[in-house]
């Protein structure tokens, strides 16, 4: 069987040409005799490919000299627990936008360690949208601000960065980092879980600023999860996901080559474009989202007979459009639209979704 198209939220598509060179290195490294995956991570071979790799993050991103760019295991979860056992000191408090499933996690997740506030979103617009800015209601005493720019389970995504004055702003970044020209200068900490723009899965993504690299906010916070040590020690402290860091750096040079972020975006915004200009002109479909709400990333959509969702799944999956299927606490279907999937890929769901109206509705 060919390439299929796979629209997984994560772990996701990657570029065939990172693909193809990682196959055609994977037994011998640029003449080094081993596999990456042999190598000793504090070699002088490896360390070559962590330096590339964030010099590639860096020019992608335009990153400051002031943020630090760390390397780390555990997933975006992790970061749940890292980013308060690292901001959120004693008699402090948090602010979090609630936009859905991955912020209310986060949410919870630093109520353990401190007391977090609910600063907007919430429940009451059945997580359709995000809020507007005025809707937003900020503590200027906060340590400091977090949301999720795209909510990968439903499909809403914030089209404008959340002005959190002085405080802080910490974004989980997971599955829109990459996807478009980004301001890193607006942010206090950014982190990503890689599966899904950045790499397989394994590595995780932290780009913080400097001034946030003090003494972490309780003396019980473990060694291994204080951004400092990871800061000072070159994120390797411990042995870090040397195989993921490898592809990741290959991915970022493969953005570069197809133009930067800013031909990211354009490609993003056309492919996303494609579907949703099908799902509103359709009545067989549906779109639970706003549109200025929508993401450009994990399109999420319904039949109007739920009873052909089956169906629908089973011909998708035999015309080779894989991993159509909603997350199981929402339902319904999502095409994830990473910076890897082809804009072929999309003409060819469009497509099938036609033709799928055409003989059931």
């Amino acid at each position: 069987m060919g390439r299929v198209f796979n629209f997984s939220s994560g772990p996701a598509v990657l570029p065939q040409p990172v693909l193809e060179k990682v196959q055609s290195e994977l037994l011998d490294w640029q003449g080094s005799g081993m596999s990456v995956m042999e190598m000793s991570h504090r070699g002088e071979d490896f360390t070559a490919i962590a330096t590339r790799a964030e010099a590639a993050l860096r020019r992608l991103l335009d990153i400051p000299d002031d943020y630090r760019v760390l390397f780390l295991q555990g997933g975006a979860t992790a970061q749940f627990s890292m980013v308060p056992m690292n901001l959120l000191r004693e008699g402090g408090s948090a602010d979090f936008i609630d936009t859905g499933i991955w912020s209310r996690k986060a949410m919870a997740e630093a109520a353990r360690y401190g007391r977090v506030r609910l600063a907007g979103g919430g429940e009451r617009n059945g997580y359709a949208r995000v809020p507007t800015p005025d809707e937003l209601d900020f503590d200027p005493a906060a340590l400091y601000v977090h949301y999720t720019p795209n909510e990968t389970i439903g499909g809403v995504e914030f089209s404008y960065v959340p002005d959190s004055g002085s405080v802080p702003l910490v974004a989980d970044m997971s599955s829109t980092i990459l996807s478009r020209p980004l301001d890193v200068r607006r942010f206090g900490l950014i982190y990503a879980g890689a599966q899904k723009n950045i790499g397989p899965a394994g590595l995780t993504l932290v780009i913080v600023r400097e001034d946030l690299l003090g003494e972490p906010a309780t003396a019980a916070t473990p060694t291994v999860f204080d951004y400092r040590v990871y800061a000072d020690n070159a994120s390797m402290y411990n042995t870090p996901p040397t195989f993921a860091w490898y592809i990741a750096g290959e991915v970022f040079e493969w953005i570069e080559r197809e133009g930067g972020l800013k031909a990211m975006g354009e490609r993003n915004h056309r492919k996303a474009a494609k579907l949703y200009a099908l799902l509103d002109a359709s009545d067989f479909y549906r779109s639970p989202v706003a549109v200025d709400s929508r993401s450009w990333m994990n399109a999420t959509f319904t039949l109007a007979d739920e009873a052909l969702s089956a169906a629908f799944l089973e011909g998708a999956e035999s015309s080779g459009l894989k991993n159509l299927k909603g997350h199981r606490s929402v339902g319904g279907m999502r095409a994830s639209l990473y910076n890897a999937m082809p804009e072929a890929g999309v003409d060819a769901l469009v497509e099938y979704m036609r033709e799928f109206e055409r003989v059931h509705g």
